[in-house]
């Protein structure tokens, strides 16, 4: 299996399945362990948290240049110091590859 962080999105408009609880939790070890499976395993989320706001609009802004490249958007929750990122493909009513692909490469973001 390709590294996620290394794949592209694929569009979905619908008209697939959303990953099985076994195999989103499949997808959800081969992401940074600060991802949270949803007990009903249509959403993961993580809260990323920082020094101050300058650091944490930061990440957002980086967040949001990756998610416009994969055209596949998360949920923001955005606070002083904090920031809680949630990803489900709408399209579907649960998880897909995409959501584990974005999360892969926001990993890759330096938190610093």
């Amino acid at each position: 299996m390709t590294e996620l962080s290394q794949r592209k999105c694929k569009p979905c408009e619908g008209g697939v399945e959303p990953l099985t609880p076994a195999e989103a939790a499949r997808y959800r070890a081969s992401v940074d362990a600060g991802w949270q499976l949803s007990a009903d395993a249509k959403s993961i989320a993580r809260e990323f948290r920082f020094r101050d706001f300058f650091r944490t609009m930061s990440f957002v802004n980086a967040l949001a240049h990756i998610a416009n490249i994969e055209d596949h958007h998360p949920d923001l929750e955005v606070g002083y110091s904090r920031c809680l990122v949630r990803f489900t493909t709408h399209a579907i009513g649960g998880l897909s590859e995409n959501d584990f692909i974005c999360a892969a490469k926001i990993d890759g973001l330096p938190l610093a």
